[in-house]
């Protein structure tokens, strides 16, 4: 159970968003709030309304999956690329990795692209 007391009251969505593109690379990070629906000042993205339509769209599913069965994932690399999300969905403690390293991993990436820094549309690299 969260305690009530580590839940931000400010914004809907606060998350903080660190992207590596490769080991040893420098690491970017990037921000996302949003309250009543708008991303606001304190975003950091190149496109904060894309990844807000991301995260509303998404977030949920990926963010806090439920459990079923085993995922048939195809065996593709798609780069070294790393992103780690933390901070506030709706709410609820957001940690979430995200790499692209099979199928599964690359269809997760490219579904939240442009919360990882990408714009609409883009892979998510930078």
């Amino acid at each position: 159970m969260t305690d009530p007391q580590d839940v931000p009251d400010r914004h809907d969505v606060d998350l903080t968003i660190r992207l590596t593109e490769s080991p040893g690379a420098p690491e970017y990070s990037f921000r996302l709030e949003a309250s009543g629906g708008a991303a606001t000042a304190g975003s950091t993205l190149p496109d904060p309304a894309a990844a807000l339509k991301a995260v509303d769209r998404f977030g949920e599913d990926i963010f806090f999956p439920k459990p079923g069965p085993p995922k048939m994932c195809t065996q593709q690399y798609g780069g070294p690329q790393v992103a780690v999300v933390t901070g506030w969905f709706l709410g609820r403690r957001v940690h979430s990795e995200f790499s692209r390293t099979d199928g599964c991993e690359i269809a997760r990436w490219r579904a939240m692209a442009p919360l990882l820094g990408g714009v609409a549309g883009s892979t998510g690299a930078i």
